[in-house]
C-alpha cells in the first residue's frame, strides 16, 4: 500500500492555513484602522464641542454682561421715558455705562441705543442723530421690519474710530427690555476676537475646523487648507447658526495608520511561520500513534484483499470504519437508555408494591437517582395529588398540554428537592398523582419537618405559577428498602381521609398503612332512622344526621366511602318522600342529587360536607312538610285567604304566586278557593281592591294614581277600568258623590 497519507494529511492543512493568515491580516488591518479612525473621531469630536461649547459661552457671557448692565441702570429705562428721558444726566450716565461694559470685554466692539421716536442714537461718545450715524444703513433696516430681534448673521460694521470695516456679530435687543417698542438696544461683538479664541483651541500641526453659516456661507477656516483632510465631525450652534465641521490632518492621521499597520504586518508574518513551525512539530508528533491505527487497518484490508475485495483509498477506509462505529456507538446508547429508564420505572412501580424486593438496595444504587444508598438505609414515601383532576386540568388542558404540565410539575419538585438538599426520586404512579421515594436521614422528627416544608413550597410554587391546587400525604419512615410499600401504603391511606384531616399537607402514621374494614351495616342503621324522622315530620332527623357524622369523625371513614353513604342517604329518602309532591320529586331528581353530589366532591373539609347536606335536607324537610299539610285542604285554604287578604295590594299576587308559596299547583289552589268561598279567585282578590279603594277615595286626598298602587294596580287606568266596572262610575265621579252627599247630611 503507498504510504502518502502522511503528505496528504500535512498538505491538506496548507490552503485553510493560508486563507485563515491572509483574512487574519487583512481584518487586522482593517480593525486597527477603523480603531484608529473611531478613536480620533471620538478625540476630535471632543475638542471640537469643547471649542463649540467655548465660543458659545463667549458670545453669550458679553451679551448677558450687556444686558445685566442695562438692568442694574436706572438710566436705560429712563431714557425712553418722555417725561425726563433727554435729561443730560441719564445720557452721561448711559455714555459711561456704555463705555465700561466696551473696555471691560475683548470680545464687544461697541454697544449703542437707537430711539425711534426721536431718530437719535446713543454711544459711548454722546447723543446723535440717526441719519448721520455711522451704521445708519443698519438702523434703516431695523425700521424697515427686515431684522427681527436677535442675533444676526456676520456682517461688516463701520465705526467712527476705524476707517475700514470690521467684521461683527451683531444682536439687536427692543428696548425697554424685554419686549420694549421704543428702541433697540444693538449689541457688536468682534469677529476678530472670536477667530482669535478658536486659533488658540485649535492645533495647527494636528486639526482644522471650518464654520459656516446658516446659508452654508464660509463663515471662518482655521487651519484648513485645500486637500488637508476630511471632516470627521460637524456640530450646531443654534445661538449663531453656525456650523462647525472639523477634523484631522492627512499627514498625521495617515502616517500614525501606516505604523500601526505594518507593526501588525510584522505580527501577522511571525504568527505565520511559527504556525507552519508548530504545524509540523504537531504532524511528526501524531505520526505514531496514527501509524498504528493504519497498520491495524492495513491488516484488516489485507484480509479483505485476499477475499477478492477492490484495493480502497486509506483514508476513505478510515471514513467507513469511523462512520460504521460512530453508529454502532449511538444505538447501543440509545438502547441503553431506553432500557435504563424501563429499568427504573419498573423498579419504583416494585418498591411501591413490595414486589421482587431481593437486593432492593443494590438496584437502588445501580438505577435510581439516589446516592449512597445501602442495606441499612432509611426511606419516607410522599404522595402528591392533583385536586379536582377531571374539571380542573383533564377538561381545561389538551392531551399534550397535559404531558407538558406533569414534565414540568416533575421537574420542578426534583428542583425543589434538590434546593432543600434532600435526594429524591419523582415517578407518576396514576393520571394525577406523583409518588416521590425519599433518602430520609437519621432523626425522624427533623426529616420529616424537612418533607412537610417542601411539601407546602411545592403546592405554593404550583398555586402561584400554575394555577393548580395540590394536596399532599406523607408517608412515615421506614428501615430499609423492603419496607418502602410501607410508606407508600400509609401516605396514600391518609390521603383518602382529606376530609377529615382538612389539611392539604397530611403526616401518615404505621398504622394508617393498616387496612381497615368498614362496618357499613352500623352507618346504614343511622340513616335508616334519619330517614324515618324525616319521613314523620320530625325535626329530630337532625340529631340523627349530627350523629352521623360525628361516627365519620370516630371512625375515621374514608372520603369515597362517606360520600358512598350520604348517597345512599338521598337514595332512601327519593324512595320514601318522593311521592308526596311534585317539589320533591323535583328535588330528589337525579339532575339535583347530581349537582348536590358534584358540590359534596368538592367540598374540602367534612364540616363543609355536613353544611351542604344539611342545607340540602332542610329545604327538602319544608317541601316534605308543607306537602303533608296540603292533606288538610281547609287549613291550606283558610292559609290562603289570610295571605291574600295581608297580601291583596301586591301586584303579582295570582295563582301562580299562591302555588308557588303553598308548593300546590294553580289548578289546584283555585278548585279549593272555589270550592270552600263559592267564588273565583280573582273575583275574591278584585272585592277586597275595591273595598279598600272606595275608603282611600272618601277618607284621602291622595291622587287616583297613587290609589291604584295601593291596592296592586300598576297604573290609574287599569284601575278605573275595573272600578267603573264593578262600582258603575269612575273614581273620580264616585268620590264627588259620595263627598257630596256627606255635605248634604251635615
Amino acid at each position: 500500500m503507498s504510504r502518502t497519507w502522511y503528505r496528504r494529511l500535512l498538505l491538506s492543512y496548507f490552503p485553510i492555513f493560508l486563507l485563515t493568515v491572509t483574512i487574519l491580516i487583512f481584518a487586522s488591518f482593517v480593525f486597527v484602522n477603523d480603531i484608529s479612525r473611531q478613536e480620533t473621531k471620538k478625540a476630535d469630536g471632543v475638542a471640537s464641542r469643547y471649542l463649540v461649547d467655548n465660543v458659545d459661552r463667549a458670545v453669550q457671557e458679553a451679551e448677558l454682561s450687556v444686558l445685566e448692565a442695562v438692568e442694574e441702570t436706572s438710566a436705560y429705562k429712563a431714557y425712553f421715558n418722555e417725561t425726563d428721558g433727554g435729561r443730560t444726566a441719564n445720557v452721561y450716565a448711559i455714555a459711561r455705562s456704555l463705555r465700561s461694559m466696551t473696555d471691560a470685554s475683548m470680545y464687544i466692539e461697541s454697544v449703542y441705543l437707537y430711539d425711534r421716536k426721536n431718530e437719535s442714537v446713543l454711544t459711548q461718545s454722546g447723543r446723535a442723530d440717526a441719519a448721520g450715524f455711522s451704521d445708519a444703513d443698519w438702523l434703516k433696516q431695523i425700521n424697515s421690519g427686515k431684522l427681527a430681534p436677535g442675533w444676526q448673521p456676520l456682517r461688516e460694521y463701520m465705526s467712527g474710530f476705524s476707517a475700514q470695516p470690521i467684521r461683527v456679530l451683531t444682536i439687536n435687543k427692543n428696548m425697554p427690555l424685554p419686549f420694549g417698542t421704543d428702541g433697540m438696544l444693538v449689541i457688536n461683538l468682534k469677529m476678530s476676537a472670536l477667530e482669535r479664541l478658536i486659533d488658540n483651541m485649535v492645533n495647527e500641526q494636528l486639526s482644522f475646523v471650518t464654520i459656516a453659516n446658516a446659508n452654508g456661507d464660509l463663515v471662518y477656516q482655521a487651519h484648513a487648507e485645500e486637500g488637508n483632510g476630511k471632516a470627521l465631525n460637524e456640530l450646531k450652534l443654534n445661538r449663531l447658526g453656525w456650523t462647525f465641521s472639523s477634523g484631522i490632518r492627512a499627514a498625521s492621521l495617515f502616517g500614525w495608520v501606516s505604523v500601526i499597520s505594518y507593526l501588525w504586518v510584522a505580527i501577522a508574518v511571525g504568527t505565520v511561520v511559527c504556525a507552519i513551525l508548530y504545524l509540523i512539530y504537531v504532524t511528526r508528533r501524531n505520526y505514531k500513534p496514527v501509524q498504528v491505527i493504519m497498520n491495524r487497518i492495513e491488516a484488516y484490508q489485507i484480509r479483505a484483499m485476499d477475499q477478492g475485495e477492490k484495493r480502497t483509498d486509506e483514508l476513505k477506509l478510515i471514513d467507513g470504519v469511523l462512520e460504521n462505529l460512530i453508529h454502532h456507538t449511538q444505538d447501543y446508547e440509545q438502547k441503553s437508555r431506553e432500557n435504563e429508564l424501563l429499568q427504573r420505572s419498573r423498579l419504583f412501580t416494585e418498591l411501591l408494591r413490595g414486589e421482587r424486593t431481593e437486593q432492593a438496595a443494590g438496584k437502588l444504587e445501580t438505577f435510581s437517582p439516589l446516592i449512597g444508598v445501602s442495606a441499612s438505609s432509611r426511606f419516607a414515601v410522599v404522595v402528591h395529588e392533583i385536586e379536582r383532576y377531571e374539571s380542573v386540568f383533564r377538561d381545561r388542558y389538551t392531551r399534550g398540554d397535559q404531558n407538558t404540565l406533569k414534565y414540568a410539575l416533575m421537574n420542578v419538585f426534583q428542583e425543589l428537592s434538590r434546593g432543600a438538599k434532600l435526594q429524591a426520586w419523582a415517578e407518576w404512579v396514576g393520571n394525577d398523582r406523583l409518588a416521590v421515594i425519599f433518602l430520609a436521614g437519621e432523626d425522624d422528627k427533623e426529616t420529616t419537618e424537612e418533607l412537610r416544608r417542601l411539601a407546602e413550597s411545592y403546592k405554593e410554587w404550583v398555586a402561584s405559577h400554575l394555577r393548580l391546587s395540590l394536596c399532599c400525604g406523607i408517608g412515615p419512615i421506614v428501615q430499609s428498602a423492603e419496607r418502602i410499600r410501607a410508606s407508600y401504603e400509609a401516605a396514600e391511606s391518609v390521603m383518602r381521609h382529606k376530609l377529615l384531616l382538612s389539611d392539604d399537607v397530611m403526616l401518615a402514621d404505621a398504622e394508617d398503612s393498616a387496612p381497615q374494614w368498614l362496618e357499613t351495616y352500623r352507618y346504614l342503621q343511622t340513616i335508616a332512622e334519619l330517614v324515618k324522622q324525616f319521613r314523620m315530620s320530625n325535626g329530630q332527623w337532625r340529631e340523627q344526621l349530627d350523629l352521623l357524622f360525628a361516627e365519620f369523625e370516630r371512625d375515621f371513614v374514608k372520603d369515597e366511602a362517606i360520600l358512598s353513604l350520604i348517597q345512599a342517604l338521598l337514595q332512601m329518602l327519593g324512595r320514601e318522600v318522593a311521592v308526596m309532591s311534585e317539589g320533591l320529586e323535583e328535588g330528589l331528581s337525579g339532575a339535583q342529587t347530581a349537582g348536590l353530589e358534584q358540590r359534596l366532591q368538592d367540598a374540602a373539609t367534612l364540616a363543609e360536607v355536613k353544611s351542604i347536606l344539611a342545607d340540602y335536607l332542610t329545604d327538602l324537610f319544608r317541601l316534605y312538610v308543607s306537602a303533608s299539610e296540603t292533606k288538610s285542604y281547609r287549613a291550606m285554604v283558610s292559609e290562603m285567604k289570610t295571605y291574600i287578604e295581608e297580601n291583596f295590594a301586591n301586584p303579582d299576587l295570582s295563582l301562580k304566586h299562591l302555588s308557588d308559596r303553598f308548593q300546590i299547583s294553580g289548578k289546584y289552589a283555585s278548585y279549593l278557593f272555589k270550592t270552600e268561598f263559592d267564588m273565583k279567585f280573582v273575583d275574591f282578590v278584585t272585592e277586597l281592591r275595591m273595598k279598600e279603594a272606595e275608603r282611600l277615595l272618601l277618607e284621602t286626598e291622595c291622587p287616583l294614581q297613587d290609589i291604584a298602587l295601593q291596592v296592586g294596580y300598576a297604573n290609574a287606568i287599569t284601575f278605573g277600568r275595573v272600578f267603573k266596572r264593578i262600582s258603575g262610575i269612575t273614581p273620580g265621579d264616585y268620590r264627588r258623590q259620595k263627598r257630596a252627599m256627606m255635605n248634604e247630611v251635615r
